[in-house]
């Protein structure tokens, strides 16, 4: 290939003597050289680090791991960037897309001096390169993936796909930021980064950052060519036109000219950036901006080996691992590898100590303008909480608890609203969802703000302008990619999404747990805002969607992960969500999945109640049951004071008789269907003693050693007793309730009733019914489980049994549930 600027992406040309500066570029090529060099070092060496010696099998690691066919076209970018920064002072976030390019970023780091502060045994000397070949893919090391070990990394780039979503979040409410994105081939097919392109129409020059999209094309992936790698330059250029972009194209194997043409085309973009920018801050932004991007060809193993037994490497997939992989075996590969490694001259990069020479050094920039120091990178520069109001501002009076319904979300939407409202002057809260903040009753914060969209507003469009701060895009890969990219570089947000299309964006909550597990273990990596994610429209109530909207396996997901790291919440009700909104809106480092459904439900606790409820995570509700007052006397706690309290935590003492049952729920609708049946034990059996046990929070229920939310084994029987039967009514699949339990005494005597993949379009209660979650399922478990024989038990047991065939005869003539469940509401049983 000839290098070459596009001609089909016209842009005035910048002829500046800075970019015809023979002498600035070879010490560039240097520098490149000596981070080549370095790169396959780490892959290759354990000892002879510099080569001060002839290489030898000894020298060689016994386990080759690493990939170098992307390694020269990330370190050429990171150069030509330390270039830009040098000239304009401009603050960069380096995102490396593609995978397994961790030792080309980690030798820049060393090279700018980033990475010595942080590790200082590896120093900037003989012995820190010894450490840092050794290092690299070995036991106790570092690994190929621009990981959190990485300074200057948000990103890992290990599951392909997510690299321009993080960097677009990156930039948002981040005005002063360029994020430069390497995006490999590779990952270029992926379904996430397809839809990544859409950024232009989302970020605004007025308030933003920018972000610098650099499409590496080095035209293969590990065995085969890649799709865009294979298409002309005019097909690119016009995907990404179509897409908002105005892309240059340079291309090239001829070091000396790439140079010119990599610089020019970055220095145009920056200079592009700055017009945007300035443009939009003096006059506003009335449309979207068409932001610079650079699309990159070059080889795939540039400057490593052309050919390997007759086989050629360079420029094929071949180059995409280790070029030489025999090399400890096969004497022709191990001179081969010397010969690589001599060609780069590491004699004139290093000094007689190791380092680097004084010219080399000199290129990259210093303290915070490194892009491995940027602020940027770990947290921000502003670690301030959000201003929070009281939640009283938006608890809802309960009275008698169950007696009322309300949308369960909507208060929530009213937080968020004060939030935004609260950041106006210092914005660093959003909220994302795909196109559905006003169905998941959010919709109190377009009374603050609008949906935010760069392409034109039309007449008739609802809250939509370039100012507006809720991000909705169809995509739960954006949604949730934006706000991590948000998050890692210190502000804070909420992703709120249908239970089922979760799992669309799972990998990324798995990917993101991990991220989050290996930063809390460095510790200069400082806290950052959770990834919270909120699940309405859940499995248990789509009227209208079907099946195919009924799935709670993101619970199941997030319960596999780290429990250093992994929260899960199922509030109850209104100001049960509120309490656990405040916590995790104010944590950091965590992945916090809250579960609620947005439709009207019972509201059973007072704010008071609700925060003491949500801080120990489970409880038992007095009121709801009676087995703490003498037999058949039951008592109300609808007109308790403030000072009294309808709900007893783990760690209180339980003036009780001991229940003969203990139903326990975890979830909305589970709750609704467990207080009814024990509404229906007390009222048909009054002679048994009911007790009813509300989790929260799910992480309460494996032993402490398990999770460190985890009760201690007498809370745990406080609430459950010893050795009593508790049947559960569970909001996921049961399978994951069991798997909490593991390591509980006795978990067999736990029998849990939730989701079992059966659903359709029915009515909400049929949905129960349909998974034998109902309030009669339960009823009847709780007489089949309990010890002894109770007066009306076996009239209890045919009431359940006809209701369920009444119901199902009713809905089939009527389209809707019966009068009797449909306008149910909690009261005190009376026998």
């Amino acid at each position: 290939m000839n290098s070459q600027l596009d001609q089909a992406s016209p842009r005035p040309q910048n002829d500046a003597a800075s970019t015809r500066d023979p002498d600035g570029f070879r010490l560039l090529n240097r520098y490149w050289d000596a981070a080549n060099y370095l790169t396959v070092a780490q892959i290759y060496l354990q000892e002879n680090a510099l080569l001060r010696t002839a290489l030898t099998a000894e020298h060689i690691k016994p386990r080759l791991l690493g990939h170098w066919g992307t390694s020269p076209g990330l370190s050429l970018i990171y150069v030509h960037l330390n270039r830009l920064i040098q000239k304009t002072g401009a603050e960069i976030l380096f995102v490396a897309g593609p995978g397994h390019g961790g030792p080309a970023v980690v030798v820049n780091l060393y090279l700018e001096g980033t990475y010595s502060e942080i590790y200082p045994h590896v120093s900037q000397d003989a012995e820190g390169l010894r450490r840092l070949i050794r290092q690299f893919s070995t036991p106790g090391g570092i690994p190929s993936h621009v990981g959190p070990p990485t300074p200057g990394s948000i990103h890992e780039g290990g599951e392909l796909g997510y690299s321009l979503a993080h960097a677009t979040g990156a930039a948002m409410d981040n005005p002063g930021l360029i994020v430069a994105c390497v995006v490999g081939d590779g990952e270029a097919e992926t379904g996430p980064l397809e839809g990544s392109w859409k950024a232009p129409a989302f970020l605004n020059p007025s308030r933003d950052g920018a972000v610098l999209p650099i499409l590496h094309l080095n035209g293969y992936k590990i065995s085969g060519p890649t799709v865009l790698g294979r298409q002309s330059d005019e097909q690119v250029v016009a995907l990404l036109r179509a897409h908002g972009w105005d892309p240059v194209v340079v291309s090239g194997s001829d070091p000396a000219l790439v140079h010119v043409h990599l610089a020019r085309a970055l220095e145009n973009a920056h200079a592009q950036i700055v017009q945007i920018q300035e443009q939009a801050r003096r006059h506003g932004a009335t449309g979207p901006a068409r932001w610079p991007a650079v699309i990159l060809r070059t080889p795939k193993g540039w400057t490593g080996p052309a050919v390997v037994d007759g086989v050629p490497v360079e420029g094929t997939f071949r180059a995409h691992q280790v070029p030489l992989a025999g090399v400890r075996e096969n004497p022709a590969h191990l001179a081969q590898l010397e010969a690589w490694l001599r060609s780069y001259e590491p004699e004139t990069l290093f000094d007689a100590d190791g380092r680097l020479v004084p010219e080399l050094a000199a290129i990259a920039p210093q303290g915070r303008l490194r892009m491995g120091a940027t602020p940027s990178a770990n947290g921000g520069s502003d670690l301030a909480s959000l201003p929070l109001r009281p939640l009283e501002n938006y608890a809802l009076e309960v009275g008698t608890p169950g007696s009322t319904k309300h949308e369960t979300t909507r208060p929530l939407g009213e937080m968020l609203r004060d939030i935004y409202t609260d950041t106006e002057q210092d914005r660093r809260f959003r909220l994302f969802s795909p196109d559905e903040t006003n169905s998941n009753r959010l919709g109190a914060v377009f009374e603050v703000t609008d949906r935010c969209q760069m392409e034109p507003v039309l007449d008739g469009d609802d809250h939509l302008s370039p100012d507006g701060r809720v991000m909705e895009v169809l995509s739960e890969h954006l949604c949730q990619g934006w706000l991590e990219g948000y998050a890692l570089t210190g502000r804070h947000g909420l992703f709120a999404t249908y239970e089922a299309f979760a799992m669309v964006s799972a990998s990324m909550t798995v990917q993101h747990a991990k991220w989050l597990q290996h930063a809390r273990e460095l510790p200069w990596r400082n806290p950052v805002p959770s990834l919270n994610i909120l699940l309405t429209s859940t499995c248990w109530r789509n009227d209208h969607n079907g099946f195919s909207h009924q799935g709670p396996g993101l619970i199941d997901t997030v319960l596999s992960l780290s429990g250093s790291v992994i929260r899960v919440y199922l509030p109850p009700d209104s100001n049960t969500l509120l309490a656990a909104a405040e916590h995790v809106l104010l944590s950091r480092d965590y992945v916090n999945l809250v579960v609620v459904d947005k439709q009207a439900h019972p509201q059973y606790l007072n704010l008071e109640d609700a925060r003491r409820h949500a801080a120990a995570g489970a409880s038992i509700w007095h009121w709801a049951g009676n087995d703490d007052v003498p037999s058949g006397k039951i008592t109300h706690p609808g007109a308790l004071s403030g000072t009294q309290s309808s709900i007893t935590t783990p760690d209180e003492s339980v003036a009780s008789t001991g229940p003969d049952i203990v139903l326990a729920c975890a979830g909305d609708v589970p709750t609704e269907e467990t207080l009814a049946a024990a509404w229906l034990l007390q009222h048909h059996v009054p002679e048994m003693r009911v007790r009813v046990v509300n989790v929260m929070d799910a992480l309460v229920l494996p032993p402490r050693d398990a999770h460190p939310h985890g009760l201690s084994d007498v809370d745990f029987e406080n609430l459950f007793t010893p050795d009593g039967e508790v049947i559960v009514a569970w909001h996921g699949y049961a399978r994951a309730f069991h798997q909490l339990l593991h390591g509980r005494r006795s978990p067999g005597r736990f029998h849990v009733r939730g989701y079992s993949e059966q659903g359709t379009t029915t009515t909400p209660f049929d949905m129960v019914v349909l998974n034998r979650m109902s309030r009669y399922h339960v009823a009847l478990e709780a007489l089949y489980r309990v010890r002894g024989r109770f007066d009306g038990a076996q009239e209890l047991a045919d009431h359940c049994r006809t209701m369920l065939a009444k119901h199902e005869s009713y809905i089939h003539e009527h389209l809707e549930d019966l009068p009797e469940i449909r306008d149910w509401v909690w009261t005190p049983p009376e026998p």
